[in-house]
Order: structure tokens, then sequence, then C-alpha cells
């Protein structure tokens, strides 16, 4: 039987509670699948932070290095902790040491949800730039707080960089319906995205049979609202990717729906994803403020954990990604766990999963 060994950080607010039952309906699917997990938990977080002065350890990296997954809930307490430092301290790391260069994620509308457009069959795949560009960290300031303070923020566009996620995004559209949208904006931005356009025009040579579209990143917003139907596979940088994937999710109902998840293509180190919802870094509003609560696990984050690890086959794949695409056998409504506390929601999915409601 294979085994899978997955570090947890369920990081601050409502990432512990997700977390918890993302775990709980993993388990779950773990032993109607064949396959065991195993689990760490790491109290890394904002709470840690305020404790130890560091988001993790010095050796925090070397210790997520021999796990087969990380699965992360939700990291920021923006009221203690400035975001910028949970951030660079915490999540970005884990990306650039791993080598997590591509982030994926898929939007369209699953069964039984309602989006807030017209258009309900839109398939779209967002492809990420994850390590480099707008989030370097490349800059710095001077003369703090002086009428003559300078503020300078440098993002850095490598071809390798370029290069690697544009492939990554054009395999990603042959295996799909042969269609890219690269997003830039080289009308204001006339020395990295101009590059990052050349680039994408000299691979698409190698590519024949994808169909290839450059747009502005304004342009593509709309685009996103008015017609996503004609989306396939997007692919852009760093900071038009994190914009564009919150829009995707917003158009198939919530923050809460959207699967995320942090790769290194070549299999070669751990998996980023995500358990919990994200309504910004950490934030846990009254309840009837929580859409984004509305699905304790992300489906495709758990296909992703065991397929592009390269570990192991598709175990457990239909069980988590399927829900709630097929019916379930308890309560009167097709979705009851819309509208459940996320504990509360966790022994449904699992009760579904035991007793054959979901996807057997």
């Amino acid at each position: 039987m294979k085994s899978y060994s997955i570090a947890l950080i369920p990081g601050d607010g409502i990432g512990q509670e997700v977390t918890d039952a993302a775990w709980q309906v993993l388990s779950t699917v773990a032993r109607h699948s064949g396959f065991t997990l195993t689990g760490t938990s790491f109290p890394w977080s904002c709470a840690f932070y305020k404790e130890t002065g560091a988001m993790m350890p010095a050796d925090g990296i070397e210790a997520l290095r021999p796990f087969d997954a990380i699965l992360l809930g939700s990291v920021g307490w923006p009221a203690e902790v400035p975001d910028s430092i949970s951030l660079h301290g915490l999540l970005l790391p884990i990306r650039k040491a791993f080598v997590q260069y591509a982030n994926i994620r898929p939007h369209r509308l699953l069964s039984g949800v309602e989006g807030p457009l017209k258009a309900s069959d839109f398939d779209i795949l967002c492809v990420r730039e994850n390590t480099e560009g707008e989030y370097s960290g490349a800059g710095g300031r001077v003369h703090q707080g002086t009428a003559d303070e300078v503020a300078v923020e440098t993002s850095i566009f490598t071809r390798a960089g370029v290069e690697r996620i544009l492939r990554f995004a054009f395999e990603q559209a042959r295996q799909r319906r042969g269609k890219l949208a690269s997003v830039t904006k080289s009308n204001a931005q006339k020395h990295s995205m101009v590059f990052w356009d050349e680039v994408t025009r000299q691979l698409a040579a190698e590519y024949p049979d994808v169909e290839v579209t450059s747009y502005h990143i304004d342009a593509m917003a709309a685009r996103v609202v008015m017609a996503p139907e004609s989306l396939d596979v997007v692919v852009a940088s760093n900071l038009f990717g994190d914009i564009l994937t919150d829009l995707g999710a917003a158009i198939q109902g919530g923050l809460g729906f959207a699967a995320s998840a942090n790769i290194n293509p070549d299999r070669s180190a751990p998996l980023h994803v995500r358990a919990g919802a994200r309504f910004g870094p950490g934030y846990r509003p009254s309840r009837h403020r929580q859409p984004h609560r509305r699905h304790l696990v992300r489906r495709d984050d758990a296909r992703a954990s065991w397929r592009k690890r390269g570990r192991g086959d598709d175990h457990g794949r239909a069980r988590t990604h399927d829900h709630p695409r097929h019916r379930h056998r308890f309560g009167k409504r097709q979705d009851p766990i819309h509208h459940r506390g996320s504990a509360r929601r966790a022994r449904l999915i699992a009760r579904g999963i035991n007793t054959g409601g979901i996807n057997t």
C-alpha cells in the first residue's frame, strides 16, 4: 500500500479550522482508495512569529523537504503582523526554495453552484508564474520617514523563468482545448513585458497545434467577466496572475471555491496546496459574511498533491474532486454542505464517502 507524508501548516485564523476539516476528509478518501496518509503538523504562523520573531525556524525549509506535499491553511494576522512579513517569511520562501514556479488554479462552476455571471459553461485554467517577476523582493527604501524618502521595487524576469512557465502553460493547453492566452502589459511596461511577449512568440513556433493570443491585463480582466467561456489556459506573471485568479474565483462563486496548488513540475520537491478558503490573509469574518467557507476542501489541490508529485497515480482523485458534482444521499438539498460549519461539513463529506453517497 502506498503511503504519502503530508506537512500540515494550519496557520492563522480560519486556516486551523479548515485544515482540520480537510484532513478529516482526506483521511477518509485515503482509507477508501487504498493508500495511507501520514500528517505532521507545524505551528508556523503569525502567532509563532510573535513568540519567536520568525514565521518559521531557520531550518524550516529542510524540515519540509522530505514530505510529499504541504497542506497549508491560511497565513496572516494583519492587525498584529504586517502582511509583508508573513508573506515573505513563510509562503514565498517555500515557493522559491522548492522551485514551485507554477501556481495552477482552475476556474469553473461546480454543480449546484450559481455564479454571479450569466455565463456558466466556462472552464479556465490559470497558470501563474510563482517565483520571480513582481514578487521577487528586489528593492529597498532610503531616507525613511523624511520628505526625501524613496522606495524602489524591482521586478525581475529571467529568460529561464519566463520560458519555463510559458512552456508549462503551452503543455497544459495542448492537453486541454488547445488555446493559450498570454497576459502582459507590454504597451506600458516596455522592457519586462515586451520580453515576455517575445518569448511567447518564440515558443509558439514549437507548439503549432496551440492557438496563442496575447492580451493586455486590463483587456483580460474584462474578458474574464464578459466572455469567460472563450478562455482555455491563461498564463501570466506573478502579480497579474495573482489578481486574475482571484477574479476567476469570484466568477465561480467565491474565493472558497478556488482550488490552488503551487508545484514544481519536475517533481523534485514537495507540492504546496491550500486547504483554507481565502478572504484576505487569515481573515475570519462573522458567519453571515462567509461565502468563502462553503467548501472546506479544495478538491483540485488534493488531486494535484498525488498526481503532480509523481510518487503515485490518481489515488483518491475522483472522491475529492467530484464533490459536489454527485448528489448526496443525506439531507434534502443537493449540497447541504454549503450551509454547515467546517467541522460539520467534514463529517458530512466523510459520511458520504463511507456510505457511497460520494463517487462510489
